[in-house]
């Protein structure tokens, strides 16, 4: 069964992955399976649904993981998402949430729509989410996380902003890349809420953030946990990261 949200450890995580097939953009389902084998590693019990158009979003999970999408699977997903309030109920509740890219936009306050008209979204992240002026930003993204410092890493293809609101604050400072596309700031994170655009799946690449989503979801701080196979990919993709601020967060 999925688990509660008390500051108590509840007995088995509960991740709950939405609509997969239409917020799935670069292998964002991959999410799930990234916070999965890390809690599982520990010795933490989970289950991972993934809820498919159609089905009703369980409001008792612990983390909520919306991926990104084209323009008519993110119009599909937002019809969904208002014609039921499971997910906001839930992250209303206190779970945790990861949203990438699409799914940055429709958690947002309001954001805009491929056709330029304004549309409401679920209003979880103090957030405006407009169009980047000029060319698709697309490319290898290397900031430093504001939750720990770390080199955050993905892969951004979008053509939206973000403009944080008072109630939000970035998740990270951009190095290399164009994040929300002002100040150099990349996501935003909100409570236990965080949205991003970054995609690689975000929580293979970045481990210590998908330890922040766990460790929110058990209600404890984590023990360490080293990935060999991670971390080789996290220095093959800094090295891919032609600058030298890159490197100088290498080397940090």
């Amino acid at each position: 069964m999925l688990g509660g949200r008390s500051p108590v450890r509840p007995e088995r995580v509960g991740i709950v992955v939405v609509y997969p097939r239409l917020l799935g953009l670069y292998g964002d389902r991959g999410n799930g399976i990234a916070v999965q084998h890390r809690a599982e590693a520990r010795g933490i019990p989970t289950s991972l649904v993934e809820v498919e158009p159609g089905d009703p979003i369980p409001e008792q999970g612990d983390l909520y993981l919306v991926g990104g999408g084209e323009d008519r699977s993110m119009t599909a997903a937002a019809r969904l998402l208002d014609a039921q309030a499971g997910l906001r109920r839930a992250v209303e509740a206190g779970a945790g949430c990861l949203a990438v890219c699409a799914g940055l936009q429709l958690l947002a306050r309001e954001y805009v729509g491929h056709d330029g008209s304004v549309r409401p979204g679920l209003g979880l992240l103090d957030v405006t989410c407009g169009r980047l002026p000029g060319p698709r930003a697309v490319g290898e993204v290397v900031a430093r996380s504001e939750i720990d410092g770390s080199a955050l890493l993905g892969f951004e293809n979008h053509q939206g902003d973000a403009v944080l609101g008072p109630l939000a604050r970035p998740l990270g400072v951009v190095a290399v890349g164009r994040g929300n596309g002002h100040d150099r700031l990349e996501g935003a994170r909100q409570g236990r809420v965080i949205g991003t655009y970054l995609h690689g799946p975000v929580l293979v690449r970045n481990p210590a953030l998908a330890d922040w989503l766990l460790a929110q979801a058990v209600g404890h701080d984590l023990a360490p946990l080293a990935d060999a196979r991670v971390e080789r990919l996290r220095r093959e993709r800094l090295r891919a990261a032609p600058t030298l601020r890159a490197r100088r967060l290498r080397r940090g």
